[in-house]
């Protein structure tokens, strides 16, 4: 289990996360919110990439600051930012990731190549990364996170540049592997939650709006709609909801 209680970052006078307590355990979580709403912030706290300005993160009740390096084998992370070894093949690059996280070399090598055919990059994994698009980069850094079969699993707009097919095979393996452990789906693209998310997060200018599951947001703000007089439609989306209530600034009250 993963739990924030009352973390908050600060930059300067600047409040990019604001006292938020949530907690996950196994299962999806979908994260939403507009560029500059603290998704990344909150997955770098997670991370302990920044330090935090107030609050507490534990991993199983211990705080992880504490646990140090015993907590971070738990975690698998792509971030957005994409630093990299340029002169490393694809493979070799999951091959140095899965030594540095202590992985036995026979099963680091056979997922490397379960995880490059997931992320469609069998065919381009003797390339260097160097000549990769920022898009096959990102399908490498998704692929090094997942190896070790982390228990924390940690997406930050993990299907940028995948097509329509890649993304729904990658959202149904996510799905297959969300009983085990908890996959925190940081994303633009409201629908890769949908279908899969146990709860959805939907911050706003570092706050948190509302953690709830998908059906019953959706239902909620039926009901909202309903109330100003709207007709909702027939078939109504997490996509819906989201730009429904960001008219109002993501304002639930």
């Amino acid at each position: 289990m993963l739990e924030l209680i009352d973390v908050t970052k600060k930059y300067g006078n600047k409040v990019a996360l604001n006292h938020l307590s949530v907690r996950f355990e196994a299962g999806v979580y979908g994260l939403l919110g507009s560029n500059g709403a603290g998704k990344s912030t909150m997955l770098n706290l997670i991370t302990d990439n920044i330090p935090r300005t107030e609050g507490q993160i534990l991993y199983n009740g211990q705080e992880i600051l504490s646990l140090k390096r015993s907590y971070f084998k738990k975690i698998g992370y792509t971030p957005q930012l994409q630093g990299m070894y340029e002169d490393f093949t694809a493979r070799d690059f999951l091959h140095y990731v899965g030594a540095l996280k202590g992985m036995k070399a026979s099963q680091c090598k056979k997922q490397t190549e379960e995880f490059l055919d997931l992320v469609v990059l069998s065919d381009d994994a003797h390339h260097r990364l160097g000549s990769f698009s920022g898009g096959m980069r990102q399908r490498v850094l998704l692929a090094a996170a997942m190896l070790d079969n982390p228990d924390i699993l940690i997406l930050d707009e993990p299907t940028a540049g995948l097509d329509p097919t890649q993304r729904i095979r990658l959202r149904d393996y996510i799905a297959s592997i969300s009983s085990e452990r908890t996959v925190l789906l940081a994303t633009h693209v409201i629908s890769d939650v949908e279908t899969v998310a146990k709860k959805v997060l939907i911050l706003s200018k570092g706050n948190l709006c509302r953690f709830d599951t998908p059906r019953h947001l959706i239902d909620e703000t039926a009901d909202l709609m309903r109330k100003e007089g709207q007709t909702p439609p027939e078939y109504l989306t997490l996509e819906d909801v989201y730009l429904f209530h960001a008219k109002e600034n993501l304002s639930w009250d």
